[in-house]
């Protein structure tokens, strides 16, 4: 937010929250059009498979998919804790992004000899995505928008101006705008200026994404196990043995794709924190209120200071609105009740009307948190386990849903044995720097917390801190 915008009054805020459904928008059974699948049985009894993928989010999902895409004969099997698309790939805002390295920025900073592949690697990735859903039919509101980042501080838009640079260098085509030109796309006060990519993003429905991967994996002749929590995993005789609490699944190959929840994989638990983030979904804005802001596209948007907010319509016309805290639990504890804070809540209804004082009076229909799996890199990091048996991806930082399936590609490429241009790559082949145990941790993250939103409030200056973590590769990008 900028430092001049004038603050709405507490009143008017929590009157914007006083009706707001604690719950997830997307998984919302009671929205018109979200009818969740009925979930799979349980896994039960013993059972062999060549191929077992835990965890039901987008990174499973596309893994299973994909493994039967390139060999239909391979007996796959999918098991998931819960239900699919449940935690972080029902809960997120919906920007597929072409990005596998969480922003350009990020990519470009840490492997800037291979950059340009990784680019073209995750617009390819993007396709992908896009053919997919057209040739399984997923109803998934994928709409191929492009996103504009905007600029409320001068500083951030000459770092635009650099990356947009950067970017046509590589025969890419982003539009710098001026302030005028932003605020004809969406009308903001706090815009001093952005820009956009339409290409290299899309907006989908979240939680309809998972369910018509998972749907798609069934015809393929997946077998889905939900309410299924793996417990333990042991070497046996013809691979590794799952157990489950009622069944288990020995397979000769097994891809975990867990996210925030590293279960029985103990070594993800020292490159994975998990922290929260939050959103809010207002009620359908009216055709007045729409054209109050001048919201002519469709295209996402998110603001670009370190602490960020991110934002886009819904098909009916809502406004999701999330991002700025990333709130890390000492110990990293993820707990139902973490889902729901209400200081966040305050605060991002606050800044949604710093950056929309024309929408006064619209109110927010649901608010909801989850966890994201974040690592030292802010972006995927891959490995294996169990003499190369076992393939692993965690790290998406908030920028999974489309670098998932980035993820589960690497991964079917490692236990096929397979030496391509994403298993070559240093980004791929690297490791991000592991967290310090606790009380270190929880100290750290605070700390580079308070650091980065103190370098937002001075013209995104860096101090002494933050800059000992950019030498380490350990710089905070939210």
């Amino acid at each position: 937010m900028t430092a001049s915008a004038p603050r709405p009054s507490a009143s008017l805020v929590e009157e914007s929250l006083a009706g707001a459904r604690p719950r997830t928008f997307w998984l919302d059974p009671s929205v018109p059009g979200h009818d969740a699948p009925e979930a799979a049985p349980p896994l039960a009894g013993e059972s062999t498979a060549d191929l077992a993928v835990v965890g039901g989010g987008y990174a499973g999902l596309w893994t299973a998919l994909l493994a039967k895409e390139r060999d239909p004969g391979r007996d796959v099997v999918l098991i998931e804790a819960r239900t699919c698309g449940w935690a972080a790939s029902g809960r997120n805002g919906g920007f597929c992004s072409s990005s596998i390295t969480h922003g350009f920025g990020n990519g470009a900073e840490r492997w800037p000899e291979e950059i340009a592949a990784l680019e073209r690697m995750g617009r390819e990735n993007l396709d992908g995505i896009e053919e997919a859903v057209r040739r399984y039919g997923i109803d998934a509101e994928f709409e191929r928008t492009g996103e504009m980042a905007v600029a409320t501080e001068y500083w951030q838009l000459e770092e635009l101006e650099r990356e947009a640079a950067e970017l046509a260098e590589l025969g890419y085509a982003p539009e710098v705008l001026t302030a005028s030109q932003v605020r004809a796309e969406v009308d903001s006060p706090t815009y001093v200026g952005g820009m956009i990519d339409r290409s290299a993003c899309a907006m989908v429905h979240p939680a309809k994404l998972a369910w018509g991967l998972r749907e798609a994996c069934l015809r393929l002749g997946v077998r889905i196990h939900e309410h299924s929590p793996v417990r333990g995993i042991a070497s046996v005789r013809g691979g590794l043995r799952l157990a489950s609490d009622g069944g288990a699944v020995t397979a000769r190959r097994t891809a975990w794709a867990t996210g925030a929840f590293p279960g029985p994989l103990r070594r993800l638990k020292h490159f994975v924190a998990p922290v929260y983030d939050y959103a809010l979904m207002t009620e359908p804005l009216t055709a007045e209120q729409k054209a109050a802001i001048g919201w002519k596209g469709r295209h996402g948007i998110g603001d670009s200071a370190n602490l960020f907010h991110y934002y886009r319509l819904t098909a009916d016309n809502r406004i999701l609105w999330g991002g700025y805290d990333v709130v890390y639990r000492y110990g990293g504890r993820i707990r139902p009740e973490h889902d729901q804070r209400p200081e966040t809540f305050r605060r991002l209804a606050e800044h949604f009307f710093t950056t929309f004082p024309q929408l006064e009076g619209v109110r927010f229909g649901h608010s909801w948190g989850g966890v994201i799996d974040t690592c030292s890199r802010f972006c995927a990091f891959f490995g294996s386990a169990y003499q190369g048996r076992l393939a692993y991806t965690a790290g998406y930082t908030g920028l999974g849903v489309g670098a998932t399936r980035f993820g589960a590609q690497v991964m079917l490429d490692r236990l096929e044995g397979g030496d391509t241009e994403r298993t070559r790559s240093a980004m791929v082949r690297g490791r991000p720097i592991p967290f310090p145990p606790e009380p270190a941790r929880y100290a750290g993250i605070a700390l580079t917390l308070r650091a980065t939103a103190a370098a937002d409030r001075d013209r995104g200056r860096r101090n002494l801190w933050l800059r000992t973590l950019d030498r380490l590769g350990m710089g905070f990008n939210s």
